[in-house]
């Protein structure tokens, strides 16, 4: 089948978009980030015995499932292939807590999302002021507050379960 010439100067732009977007790394780490929120949260509810985690967890899969179908939806307005996993990284994360129960994965669960949300907000804030896609800078922008919120709401839990600090034990 013979592609029209037309037709190749169209779609070349989008692929070469995707490749070699300036934005390009914020989406690939926005989409990685989100699902493995997603992921995690849905482990907090079943791994839990603290309301507090397992609503935060449910948060997590309620506002990042939202936040991930934006970003898919400028994604391919774009061209932009998205992951569909999370980072090898962020699988290693879920692989810790996935043996963890109690006290434990609960207080790593908190410092986990305590410290995924500061990179998160860092990672959003840069795009937001410094980004060349309008579209993604649009989404980082509207993203942030949600991402703030949630910073804060777990900073609250890890206080009331006597977690302190954000890194990984």
């Amino acid at each position: 089948m013979k592609i029209p010439f037309v037709s190749l100067l169209v779609v070349a732009p989008l692929i070469a978009y995707a490749a070699d977007s300036p934005d390009a790394s914020f989406y690939k780490k926005a989409a990685e980030g989100g699902i493995a929120e997603v992921e995690l949260g849905q482990l907090a509810q079943k791994k839990s015995h603290n309301t507090a985690v397992q609503e935060f967890g449910a948060m997590m899969v309620k506002d990042h499932s939202a936040a991930n179908e934006k970003l898919q939806s400028v994604a391919a307005q774009k061209g932009v292939k998205l992951p569909t996993s999370p980072s090898i990284g962020q699988k290693a994360t879920k692989g810790k807590l996935e043996v963890l129960s109690g006290d434990s994965f609960d207080k790593s669960y908190i410092k986990g999302m305590i410290k995924d949300h500061k990179e998160d907000i860092e990672l959003f804030n840069q795009e937001a002021t410094s980004g060349q896609d309008p579209e993604a800078k649009a989404f980082a922008s509207a993203t942030l507050p949600t991402l703030k919120e949630h910073l804060q709401k777990i900073e609250g839990i890890a206080g009331s379960a006597g977690v302190s600090g954000g890194a990984g034990d």
